[in-house]
């Protein structure tokens, strides 16, 4: 045990076996809904959604301990979200590509992405990426998974005279994330080791006892054959050869790039992993998500990336890749354990992810908010993420106006070559995203 715990440096990083265990459990219970989410997105597309159910648990697993072995990162991986509606609804129902093909397309961009990592671009990118706006990248995040928690916890609602508006207090659900948000903010406010997961725990057992939650039928189920989606990404690759197709593969090289890489710096900022403005061992972690990235579309799902989620473990005090390793035990578990997994619903998460939000949000205060020229980009990052309901559309908005405020208060010198570079990359990055 003590070797384990040499090896994930838990005395260096203040943390132990039970800190990471629980926030391993806690990142798992964050993000189990992507294993019923992915498969009902991709699900769409025509693929078959047991298949994507596996393809999903597998990938993650994968990914998870990759990241923890190599990276000692407090981070998980999973299918990413948006990406995989651009999978589905876009690419295949829109565009009519067989499903085959544009699994194909997300296998081909993966080689790619791994190629990028291999030649320390995407380190570049990370290490060229000033404080101020890798603390907007954090904050940014922070706002964007507590917007995700009110919406999903039916807090804030679609509303066409408003865009949103406050959700029905009718509704007995809402009122299921309302009494979780209260107790984990009193738990969090006294202090209590675990506040966030103790939470959870709290709201399925009032969910199941209010018959908000349906109690599942049975605990174990098997577990979905893979073989309709099985290597396919990689038997069918002589399908990309149309222009048309070529511009999907760098969709999903593009919006995976930039949204897996915010989220890695968003994430160890949290964790207190940076140091002097740079992320020790960032290019075993950014190899461990292009890695994951591959095996995923060989397996049969959408591009995977470090999971926003991973931000509810290290709220629980997760510092090293023992939570990741923990957290991708419990989805080879999940594939088991599917119908369990049922409890853990919407409103389960919702508190969770309004609290991570407020923690995250305490980057703000390392911003340098006095300097307009830093100030103006840095909030459109943090704004541009929710409201865009995009990691990377919010990264493009910031990034895009950093050269030029910088510019405009003399200070164009202090703007590094690959700043300048990420901007012009950020326009054709936006032009090919709303090309009809």
């Amino acid at each position: 045990m003590q070797r384990i715990a040499d090896f994930f440096h838990f005395e260096e990083l203040g943390t132990n076996y039970k800190k990471e265990t629980l926030a391993g459990l806690t990142t798992f219970v964050s993000m189990a809904y992507i294993l019923f989410v992915n498969p009902q997105v991709l699900g769409a597309s025509g693929i078959s959604q047991g298949a994507v159910f596996t393809a999903t648990a597998f990938a993650s697993a994968f990914g998870c301990m990759l990241m923890g072995i190599l990276a000692n990162y407090p981070i998980a991986i999973s299918a990413s979200l948006g990406i995989n509606a651009f999978f589905a609804y876009s690419v295949v129902i829109g565009m009519k590509v067989p499903w085959e093909t544009a699994l194909a397309g997300v296998f081909v961009a993966s080689i790619l992405f791994m190629i990028l990592t291999a030649f320390k671009l995407r380190e570049k990118v990370v290490d060229a990426i000033p404080r101020d706006l890798k603390m907007a990248i954090s904050a940014g995040i922070g706002l964007f998974i507590a917007f995700i928690g009110l919406s999903q916890g039916g807090l804030i609602v679609a509303d066409k005279s408003t865009v949103v508006t406050l959700g029905s207090l009718q509704v007995g659900s809402t009122w299921l994330t309302i009494f979780g948000l209260i107790v984990t903010l009193v738990l969090m406010s006294a202090r209590v080791p675990g506040a966030i997961f103790i939470g959870m725990v709290a709201n399925s057992i009032l969910g199941l006892a209010t018959g908000l939650i349906a109690m599942p039928k049975q605990l174990i189920s098997g577990v979905p054959s893979i073989s309709s989606t099985f290597m396919v990404g990689l038997t069918h690759v002589s399908s990309i050869n149309s222009l048309q197709l070529v511009v999907v593969v760098l969709t999903f090289l593009l919006v995976t790039f930039f949204d897996t890489t915010g989220t890695l710096v968003g994430l160890a900022e949290q964790a207190g992993l940076v140091k002097n403005n740079k992320l020790p061992r960032i290019g075993k972690a950014l190899m461990a998500d292009s890695s994951t990235m591959v095996v995923g579309s060989l397996l049969g799902t959408s591009p995977m990336g470090a999971f926003v989620e991973s931000s509810a473990g290290i709220a629980v005090g997760g510092r090293s890749g023992f939570t990741a390793i923990v957290t991708g035990i419990l989805f080879i578990f999940g594939a088991f354990f599917s119908p369990l997994l049922a409890v853990v619903t919407n409103q389960v998460t919702a508190p969770a992810l309004i609290i991570v939000g407020v923690l995250m949000a305490q980057s703000l205060k390392n911003i340098h908010w006095e300097k307009f020229e830093v100030a103006a980009p840095a909030f459109l990052i943090v704004l541009g993420m929710p409201l865009t309901y995009s990691i990377s559309d919010g990264i493009a908005l910031g990034f895009i106006t950093y050269p030029l405020t910088m510019i405009a208060a003399k200070r164009g010198k202090e703007v590094g070559a690959m700043m300048y570079g990420l901007a012009v990359v950020f326009v054709l990055f936006l032009w090919i995203l709303n090309a009809d």
